[in-house]
């Protein structure tokens, strides 16, 4: 059974820990299986690629973002624009949402 992530892709959230601490980003990719999502300009690292056959100008020196812990980011609420925790909700139709902590509106679509 794999873990399940109360963060996923698509989502704003804001670094709380780490040397990127109060970045805000995008969730580029969320990796439940590792507990860890990938944020747009968010623990950026350098890799040191060769060129292949399939991309001859790949090789060189490329930055890119790093996976972090998915304990270290907090969700921003769209409608409050604040950092919170996230709560789990039943809807009348049987439907299971998010919900901001802090103002109680629905995150999910």
């Amino acid at each position: 059974m794999k873990p399940k992530l109360k963060i996923k892709k698509g989502d704003t959230v804001v670094v709380l820990a780490g040397k990127d601490k109060g970045d805000k980003g995008k969730v580029l990719q969320a990796i439940p299986t590792a507990g860890r999502v990938i944020v747009e300009g968010v623990n950026l690292v350098k890799r040191h690629t060769r060129p292949t056959p399939q991309m001859p100008q790949s090789g060189g020196i490329i930055t890119k973002e790093a996976p972090i812990h998915v304990s270290n980011v907090m969700l921003v609420c769209t409608k409050c624009k604040k950092p919170t925790r996230i709560g789990m909700k039943i809807l009348a139709d049987g439907q299971k949402v998010r919900v901001c902590k802090h103002c109680g509106e629905i995150i999910d679509k």
